[in-house]
């Protein structure tokens, strides 16, 4: 593993950039916000290309606000009103969209100096402590993260955690993939994307699941078949619910349950998780001075975000984020390139 400074935090603490590689892959990650800077992955022809957006230094990290490759947590995306119940006890945590709480907050852990606990040549877990009402979750919580680059092209990104009360945890990776690199902001939207899945949660004006599911059939939710990400945003049928883009959480019905392809480049990346939803988020508002120098506007990098369902927490027939006192969590999201 390749260690590099990465830039002084105004606290004074010195952050961290880790390069690991593995076969044809090649992954940098940094101990701020454990988040994955840049992936090096081949085209067909062998040419190497970064693959995700990202910033150039710590302090891109610290200042933006795309969450761009960070580790979410405790909970990953919506919570309407900001509240939720554990045993009959109402928890509040920081409103910060619309009165509801998005990524767990403005204390995210996506803004949070991690730890480097155990690393190799091929993968690094990077460590997070959270005491006892962070963020506003009950429990003293103990939080792993691993990266980890394998042979056949596989980047498998493992979540770890024990609390002492029971909790809330729901951990997601927010990377914006462009598969034909990211200073080629223009092509993100133009690949095609797949996903099985049979049902979307529909969402409100706020984004915030109704509670139902519906059928992707005949609505432009429908990915079974491969399409460009880009091809019903501009239509003119266009429903309200995608005026921006997408933005929208899917069941995850298989494995892979999502296959991303640029044919220009060859590049095709397909995901598996033991998570019950991805959310698809198209980049809708990103508005971010990038690694060199590149601009990434709107729709510049897909996100592909495994997770429980948005605010599943106050939605009881939805699988539950909700871990017991002393049980381990783990989730698993495995990414696998081909080219």
């Amino acid at each position: 593993m390749i260690t590099e400074n990465f830039g002084v935090l105004p606290t004074g603490e010195q952050t961290h950039l880790y390069t690991i590689s593995c076969g044809k892959l090649t992954a940098s990650i940094t101990d701020y916000g454990a988040s994955l800077v840049r992936l090096f992955a081949p085209d067909r022809d062998g040419n190497l290309a970064d693959i995700v957006l990202g910033y150039d230094n710590a302090e891109g990290y610290r200042t933006g606000y795309a969450c761009l490759g960070g580790t979410i947590g405790r909970n990953s995306n919506r919570i309407k009103n900001a509240a939720f119940s554990v045993h009959n006890k109402e928890i509040h945590l920081a409103p910060n969209e619309n009165g509801n709480n998005l990524h767990s907050g403005p204390k995210g852990y996506h803004h949070r100096l991690w730890k480097l606990e155990r690393h190799s040549d091929t993968f690094l877990t990077l460590r997070l402590d959270s005491p006892n009402g962070d963020q506003g979750f009950p429990g003293k919580a103990v939080i792993h993260v691993t990266y980890a680059l394998e042979h056949d092209g596989i980047l498998r990104i493992t979540y770890d955690a024990i609390s002492d009360a029971d909790t809330v945890f729901n951990l997601t990776n927010h990377s914006y993939f462009n598969l034909a690199g990211h200073d080629h902001p223009d092509a993100a939207i133009n690949q095609l994307l797949t996903l099985p899945s049979r049902f979307f949660t529909p969402a409100d004006e706020q984004n915030i699941p109704t509670g139902e599911t519906r059928s992707v059939a005949g609505t432009p939710m429908d990915f079974r078949c491969p399409k460009p990400i880009g091809q019903d945003i501009h239509a003119d049928y266009l429903p309200l619910y995608l005026q921006k883009g997408y933005d929208h959480n899917f069941e995850v019905f298989c494995s892979p349950c999502a296959i991303l392809q640029d044919p220009g480049s060859g590049r095709t990346m397909a995901v598996t998780t033991d998570c019950p939803g991805i959310q698809v988020y198209a980049g809708n508002f990103l508005h971010e001075q990038g690694k060199n120098g590149i601009f990434y506007a709107p729709h510049s990098g897909i996100a592909l975000e495994t997770q429980f369902y948005p605010d599943s927490v106050n939605h009881p027939q939805w699988k539950q984020p909700i871990v017991k006192k002393g049980e381990k969590y783990r989730s698993e999201t495995v990414y696998r390139f081909t080219f």
